[in-house]
């Protein structure tokens, strides 16, 4: 299932990929980027790192994907750089429409979209389910049935699309990855919706889980900051662009053991 506007996402600049930095913001663009003088910027956090998550070490300092291209990001722009980490992109979503942090990286939906302002995607994603051990769900279809319990991460653009396509069951909302996969575990649920790429590696810390073929949702994770930022906007959307056409985003995929993932085409010129 395509998003409304998923190629209007894939072209959201006109900066044709060109492999050329952004360089240093302006004062108009770095009062907007950084209105504290640093980039606070959210990302949430899992069991593993994936396309979307970070973990943390003993420290709290969190790692992949995400978190290596806002330090990017922050270099590019001669700003340091603060981390809100969440369990989930609902509460980095409400902190990005508060202006509590300055950017992330999130997956674009219709909802999200009222309260932040998407640049480009760096990565487009198949939404599916993870089966518990023992069930006789076989396919995405037959989630969709009475008495079969289905859990999502509250506040994110798969539960809400999940929920739109279930008709016979609900799916309920759980704060974080790990809690679903624990609840997986213990049989208090039948499917955990979630990101396929996501699903891969932390389908192995369900013992006898399957990962169902197909998708019931497609869409980007991309760049955003808050309403109004126009200037902030330009600037972080020259960055990701950059960012895929060095061969930067490729590489922060393969630190993080995401080998077999495609980085999202360029934007159009």
């Amino acid at each position: 299932m395509e998003p409304l506007h998923l190629g209007l996402l894939l072209c959201a600049t006109a900066l044709g990929g060109r492999a050329t930095p952004p360089g240093r913001p302006g004062a108009a663009a770095l009062g907007e980027l950084a209105p504290t003088g640093k980039l606070r910027f959210g990302v949430v956090t899992a069991p593993a790192r994936t396309s979307f998550f970070v973990v943390q070490d003993a420290q709290g300092e969190p790692s992949g994907v995400p978190a290596d291209l806002a330090r990017e990001l922050a270099r590019e722009a001669g700003i340091p750089i603060e981390f809100l980490v969440a369990p989930n992109s609902g509460i980095v979503t409400d902190a990005l429409s508060s202006g509590a942090i300055d950017a992330s990286f999130m997956p674009v939906d219709e909802e999200r979209s009222k309260k932040v302002d998407f640049g480009p995607v760096y990565f487009v994603f198949e939404n599916t389910y993870l089966v518990r051990a023992g069930s006789d769900i076989r396919t995405i279809a037959e989630v969709d049935r009475p008495g079969v319990r289905v859990i999502g991460i509250a506040g994110t653009t798969t539960i809400r699309t999940s929920a739109s396509l279930l008709t016979k069951t609900k799916i309920a909302p759980v704060t974080a990855v790990g809690e679903a996969l624990e609840m997986l575990v213990a049989g208090q649920a039948d499917a955990f919706a979630l990101t396929r790429d996501s699903l891969t590696p932390l389908a192995t810390r369900v013992p006898g889980a399957r990962i169902l073929d197909g998708a019931f949702h497609r869409t980007g994770i991309g760049i955003a900051v808050p309403k109004n930022r126009p200037l902030a906007l330009a600037y972080v959307s020259a960055f990701l662009e950059y960012a895929k056409a060095s061969g930067m985003v490729r590489r922060t995929f393969d630190a993080a053991g995401q080998t077999d993932l495609a980085v999202a085409p360029a934007a159009a010129a």
